[in-house]
């Protein structure tokens, strides 16, 4: 089986799959202070839990934005399978147009224009990723990535707005029923959920408008199905896109 690692500035997503679905994933928080050792037993526990063993794992994937955790989880797979895992960058990119990738890209953008452009393939592509950022990843029907947009992410503004503003509550964002609210859990939450469906319908109408075509939309992220309703734009909706984008790569290179 394939198990497959996205290490997040906020979360480590971790799934296995069997060559023909994803049959399991799991969830943890990105924590810098923990050791390899500490996350290995963290990753055998949630493997065994799962119904799985570590020798079911002949395969391995890591994709991550953040350095020190890198190290962690290399060290993880390798003791965990006892195999090498392949390493995400610019150069494991398939199906895309490797001159066009900017410098900057990260690794789970890049994994998400894979995955894009490998659902879309006739068609240019933006990809909604509703994680810690909100970013907007654009890959073309030639396998060009064209850029991004990045914005703060629908919880980071809600926790900034919570810790930075007094008498402030903290909200669980779910659809308000009013874009007027009438207590301070409403009116955020109008503020949060209609101001980002907002934002990303202008954001994909102007994009619409520099490209002069018309794009496809995948939604993917932890608020992505909460939120889709109201940007009306969205033509799927992958909640383990980025996998799907990690897997594609694993799977050119086997």
């Amino acid at each position: 089986m394939l198990l497959v690692v996205d290490i997040g500035n906020t979360n480590v997503v971790m799934a296995m799959h069997n060559g023909t679905a994803w049959v399991a994933d799991w969830r943890i928080y990105s924590d810098q202070k923990k050791t390899s050792d500490e996350y290995f037993v963290i990753v055998e526990r949630m493997v065994s839990h799962g119904g799985f063993s570590p020798s079911d794992i002949d395969r391995a994937v890591i994709c991550s934005v953040v350095p020190n955790l890198t190290r962690s989880f290399h060290k993880v797979v390798k003791t965990l399978g006892g195999i090498e895992p392949m390493m995400v960058s610019h150069d494991t990119a398939v199906g895309l147009n490797h001159d066009s990738i900017p410098p900057e890209l990260g690794f789970d953008l890049l994994a998400n224009a894979v995955a894009g452009h490998r659902m879309f393939p006739d068609e240019t592509c933006v990809i909604l990723d509703f994680g810690t950022a909100l970013t907007l990843t654009t890959v073309s029907d030639k396998g060009d990535v064209l850029g991004a947009a990045i914005a703060p992410g629908l919880v980071t503004a809600v926790n900034s707005l919570f810790h930075n503003t007094a008498q402030i509550p903290q909200v669980q964002l779910k659809l308000p029923e009013h874009a007027v609210g009438r207590d301070s859990d409403e009116a955020i939450r109008s503020g949060i959920m209609y101001g980002y469906a907002g934002l990303v319908k202008e954001l994909i109408s102007r994009t619409e408008q520099e490209l002069g075509v018309s794009v496809k939309v995948v939604a993917t992220g932890g608020l992505s199905r909460t939120i889709a309703p109201l940007i009306g734009r969205i033509d799927r909706l992958e909640p383990l896109h980025t996998l799907e984008g990690l897997r594609i790569m694993a799977d050119a290179k086997s």
